[in-house]
């Protein structure tokens, strides 16, 4: 039964609301958490990271903390979990030209860049430190480890049934504070939809195909991750101007051109699923985090985009640390950096 006078109350069960729930717990805190039980972005997104993106091959902003982080914090819920989540491989980024080439040679001979790039061989380069998370189970084990401890619910929120005074009511809850973790759909929140949000719509396919080699990770503008020695996925696509999670022939035929264009040994190819979702990237390409300027306790935890792998295990920390100690947020990453589309 989902307990009703707790500490926080979480709205939404990506990876953003799911990895900030459990180490809540972790610190004795009292949660809820509600989930609409759709599938969402952070289940069938590719969960990579790589820390080194673009054509001019630049560093994720803080990978140097960001990383070994992620890396810890994903080691640590496999050891509770007694599962795996974190595969670590060689990515093999093709050099489509000679631009990107040469913005390769140069990132090679900068210190900084060498724990993050190998050698040029051939046409690619070889990216090192890169792997993907298996979202799919975290998640399931997850869902598991709240419902086992009485602070899940599966329901859509109504937002018009929350009541902010000095504490947080919601139905039966009584919480000291609101956390927001929805992704994409915080576009419809009456707090934080105004905040510059640049919702982008992708998609992903699995395949069956033998002749796709499962050692490393191929980077060609679109991935493909080898799941095992039978399925791969690729995508993924980027749409501004469709935001729904509605799959398209479009997409799917473009990542199979894409596809055949670089690894033409995929010609017998089975597609075996097709997904969409959208992913909740920032107009500075920064999270949103920390609370409204009107409601000190209606708080937001979002806008991770396609690095919430990367960054989430790092901010969830920040963000305990602040609900624990009050330790202030990082200006980067506060929410109120655009207070003034909030008041």
């Amino acid at each position: 039964m989902l307990k009703t006078e707790i500490d926080f109350l979480i709205v939404g069960q990506g990876l953003a609301g799911s990895l900030l729930g459990f180490e809540l717990i972790q610190r004795g805190f009292k949660i809820a958490l509600i989930d609409n039980a759709l599938e969402n972005a952070s289940q069938i997104a590719a969960g990579l990271i790589n820390p080194v993106t673009g054509m001019r091959l630049v560093k994720s902003t803080n990978v140097e903390v960001l990383l070994p982080t992620a890396k810890a914090y994903y080691q640590a819920l496999e050891r509770f979990f007694q599962q795996t989540f974190y595969v670590e491989k060689l990515m093999k980024r093709f050099l489509t030209s000679e631009k990107l080439r040469k913005n390769a040679e140069k990132r090679l001979k900068e210190s900084d860049y060498q724990p993050y790039l190998g050698k040029i061989t051939q046409d690619y380069l070889e990216q090192k430190q890169t792997g993907y998370l298996l979202t799919q189970p975290l998640l399931s084990s997850l869902k598991q480890f709240f419902i086992d401890h009485g602070c899940y619910q599966a329901d859509s929120f109504d937002y018009s049934g929350l009541k902010i005074s000095r504490t947080i009511n919601y139905k039966e809850i009584k919480a000291q504070k609101i956390i927001f973790c929805e992704g994409y759909l915080a576009h419809q929140n009456p707090w934080f939809s105004k905040l510059p949000f640049q919702l982008v719509k992708g998609e992903i396919l699995t395949l069956k195909n033998t002749l796709v080699r499962n050692d490393y990770l191929l980077n060609y503008g679109y991935w493909v991750i080898p799941l095992d020695e039978m399925y791969f996925r690729t995508g993924a696509t980027f749409d501004r101007d469709h935001i729904d999670t509605k799959i398209t022939t479009e997409a799917k035929q473009l990542l199979l051109d894409k596809l055949q264009s670089f690894v033409p040994q995929i010609s017998n190819t089975k597609v075996i699923k097709q997904h969409a979702n959208v992913r909740p990237c920032t107009l500075d390409k920064q999270p949103f985090i920390g609370w409204h300027p009107y409601y000190a306790n209606v708080g937001i935890f979002n806008g991770f985009g396609a690095k919430g792998s990367l960054q989430i295990p790092y901010y969830c920390q920040q963000f305990a640390d602040h609900l624990a100690t009050n330790s202030p947020l990082p200006e980067t990453v506060d929410a109120n950096r655009y207070r003034s589309h909030l008041i």
